[in-house]
């Protein structure tokens, strides 16, 4: 199947670039944070056509999240010779599954980021899916990570593969497929620390945590997880104390040492765990929230626990935990810390924020619209929230609630969007969206 690329403008002049191409090497960016700095930024606003610099159809399915280092661009599909239906948008019966037949192509594209021109594409695994998906999912929903000399793609029960910028598999890793919640299938992406890539894997079978040497494939340690099924992309967290891997669960929010030893854990969490950590003002923001059920918590936690720091009935602090909210989580975005707040976009179309520091609400479910998949970033002093309809709001960041303007693309879109060198790599159910300012824009701002 051919991949179309399509320039929306004629003779369009991309902004100067300086200095080195920056990099959003994982899931929301460097540390996880969506946070984005610098005076190379993206617009504020775009439609379909205005502020973009190219636009490419992408073959298959897939909600991975794109991710960009040294100029290139890359992004993984599930790709098949049958047509694809899109999912529609918001709420689905929890027992809504496809099982989706014949050859299917686990593929992993690398791209050139100014351009959008497909430098190469690899098929990593070819064969009949093995295992059923919601059918809001795929079978490529989690995002890529890079070191800047290698990109491991990770396909859930397809495996771990391992390839070098100019496309050659350097190895590969597969696990026993294993089966999932309600058949809803898998999400949570891999991260990298120094020489080793970190998978979690909480299944309905057999949930583990495991450290490959990310140049050889090597399994260094595997833990077995007292865990059922979540979607929880696990958190590196380096506090300045010591590095730790966190992982969120229903069961208990657990952290390793990087050698596997288990440092700490707590309970209280949602039936479904999705967001992931995020640490800003020393203290890591741990959240789950699926929306038909109680509780759906924030926690602030601070660094150098040990044992289990579970907070008791009616308690909404103690020794290592800064403080705790409910109900105040999220069910698919992961929070944004921003300055002194911290925000949470709810998938029901409503963004909170609150005191990052104390948990004091600042203002709290102000209506956006739509329903919300993705999670927020930001730069420019804005919070830029991508619906599942494909239109992005924009938020004035501070104490105070602005809507400031919405960009509307108008296809569906879950995947959370990737921000390099003044590009913002926005992808929808059929395209990749590279939106930038021309040269000579003086495009208004929102």
């Amino acid at each position: 199947m051919s991949i179309r690329l399509l320039a929306l403008a004629v003779g369009f002049a991309l902004a100067p670039v300086s200095g080195l191409a920056a990099d959003w090497p994982q899931f929301r960016g460097t540390g996880g944070t969506g946070v984005v700095t610098g005076k190379n930024l993206p617009p504020n606003n775009w439609t379909t056509k205005d502020n973009v610099a190219w636009k490419l159809d992408v073959p298959g399915q897939g909600w991975s999240c794109p991710i960009v280092t040294g100029g290139k661009v890359f992004v993984t599909s599930c790709v098949s010779d049958a047509k694809v239906a899109v999912p529609k948008t918001g709420y689905y019966a929890p027992k809504d599954t496809k099982t989706l037949t014949g050859e299917h192509r686990w593929t992993l594209f690398c791209l050139d980021a100014p351009t959008g021109r497909v430098l190469w594409e690899r098929v990593a695994h070819k064969g009949e899916p093995k295992h059923p998906i919601h059918v809001k999912a795929s079978y490529a929903p989690e995002t890529p990570v890079t070191d800047g000399e290698r990109v491991y793609a990770y396909f859930g029960n397809v495996g771990m593969f391992c390839y070098d910028l100019a496309g050659k598999q350097l190895w590969s890793k597969s696990w026993d497929v294993v089966p999932t919640q309600l058949d809803w299938g898998t999400g949570a992406s891999p991260v990298l620390h120094r020489d080793r890539v970190y998978v979690v894997n909480d299944n309905e079978k057999s949930s583990f945590i495991v450290a490959l040497d990310k140049n050889t494939g090597k399994e260094v340690w595997k833990v077995a997880r007292d865990e059922k099924s979540n979607w929880a992309t696990p958190f590196i967290w380096e506090s300045g104390k010591r590095t730790e891997i966190v992982t969120c669960g229903k069961g208990k929010v657990r952290s390793y040492d990087l050698d596997g030893k288990l440092l700490w854990e707590f309970g209280g969490m949602s039936s479904i765990c999705v967001p992931c950590p995020v640490a800003a003002h020393g203290l890591l923001y741990v959240s789950s929230g699926y929306e038909f059920g109680r509780p759906r918590p924030v926690f602030a936690v601070k660094p150098g626990a040990s044992g289990d720091i579970s907070l008791k009935k009616g308690e909404t602090s103690n020794e290592f935990i800064a403080w705790y909210k409910e109900p105040a989580g999220a069910y698919h975005p992961t929070p944004l810390v921003l300055g002194d707040h911290l925000y949470v976009l709810y998938s029901t179309g409503l963004i909170s924020c609150f005191e990052a520091k104390t948990g004091k609400p600042v203002y709290e479910r102000e209506r956006l619209g739509g329903s919300f998949t993705a999670s927020p970033w930001t730069y420019d002093g804005k919070i830029f929230c991508l619906s599942e309809e494909g239109t992005t709001y924009v938020v004035k960041a501070g104490a105070e609630f602005e809507l400031l303007g919405k960009n509307v693309l108008g296809d569906v879109a879950l995947a959370t969007p990737a921000v390099a060198d003044g590009r913002l790599f926005v992808r929808t159910a059929t395209s990749l969206y590279c939106i930038q300012k021309p040269a000579s824009s003086d495009a208004k701002k929102p």
